[in-house]
């Protein structure tokens, strides 16, 4: 189950679809954004909080039934500690999956022996050579409060001076205001272009010619967009939120704390002026690629699975409208 379907290209949407696919050879699988009653025997929901009616649904007609609930960066930073709908998801869970390596450290003690870390994967890409006549920065995210746009968008002001550091934004205006102030900040600034939602093969491709990938986020389970970056031999500039540490690690140096404009700004002065960090991020990033190989993630999930599971068996995808 998970909350958008293929209409909404949502990380959500592309996680349901991958595990499908890794799933699929094992198990029947069938992705659905309400789940409706059926014979399935266990249940991987998306999102506590936005697959909140299912799952009380399937636990009501399926007592007994294992249920798996996968847990986001809004559910994790924000939406269990106040939501009654997403705290009772994870009181009716049998599993709970958190997609980061400190994920589990929000939950509540009493839920952390029924926890299992799955990282997300993606194809490993070649690393491409930069020029050096510029420093090409580049943010993946959807225009929303969660993404921390804003972040990105003062830096590129405070950085307006600088010829030669260019930015670059991938995201739909999923919030009308933030869309209206990239498109004025476009106007404003020639280095900065909103080049709103792409495919994912074209934001691959982008990634994978960019200097840097940046990442300000104010709250993230785990993202895609930085394992993309890492698989593609890309270092990142993140924000210092446990949904970035998680997949990064403690000791990675390309953090700036969460908000911080003129940290970033300094960041990406520096990786211009000092190629040898560019290089030792690169660095950084390439020891944690493998963590990210598709292969690690479908035999984390077939794992789980076989906890729940004896024989192979119909599973149901939720994902929340």
């Amino acid at each position: 189950m998970t909350p958008t379907l293929a209409d909404a290209n949502t990380g959500n949407w592309q996680t349901a679809r991958r595990w499908e696919g890794m799933l699929s050879k094992a198990y029947r699988v069938r992705l659905t954004s309400f789940w409706d009653g059926g014979d399935d025997d266990v249940m991987v929901a998306l999102h506590a909080r936005r697959s909140a009616v299912s799952v009380a649904k399937w636990r009501a007609l399926r007592p007994t039934a294992p249920l798996i609930v996968v847990l986001t960066g809004t559910d994790l930073y924000r939406d269990i500690e106040s939501d009654a709908s997403a705290q009772a998801s994870l009181a009716a869970a049998d599993r709970l999956i958190v997609l980061n390596q400190l994920g589990a450290e929000s939950l509540p003690k009493g839920l952390i022996s029924r926890t299992r870390v799955v990282l997300q994967s993606c194809s490993a890409r070649k690393t491409l050579p930069k020029t050096h006549r510029h420093l090409r920065a580049l943010m993946v995210g959807h225009l929303r409060a969660e993404k921390s746009p804003q972040t990105y968008f003062e830096a590129s002001r405070m950085l307006l001076g600088c010829g030669d550091i260019l930015f670059d934004h991938i995201g739909a205006a999923l919030d009308p205001a933030l869309g209206s102030q990239a498109s004025s900040l476009m106007a404003d600034n020639p280095s900065y272009r909103w080049l709103g939602g792409l495919a994912n093969a074209a934001t691959r491709q982008r990634i994978q010619t960019a200097h840097v990938l940046v990442h300000p986020s104010r709250m993230e389970g785990g993202a895609h967009a930085v394992i993309e970056a890492v698989r593609s031999g890309t270092p990142v500039l993140a924000s210092r939120i446990d949904g970035n540490v998680g997949l990064l690690g403690e000791s990675y140096d390309g953090y700036f704390p969460l908000g911080d404009a003129p940290a970033l700004a300094n960041l990406l002065q520096r990786l211009r002026n000092e190629p040898t960090m560019l290089d030792h991020l690169q660095r950084q990033c390439e020891e944690r690629a493998s963590l990210f190989d598709p292969t690690r993630e479908s035999a984390a999930l077939h794992s789980l699975i076989g906890e729940m599971l004896e024989t192979p068996r119909p599973l149901t995808f939720r994902d929340a409208p």
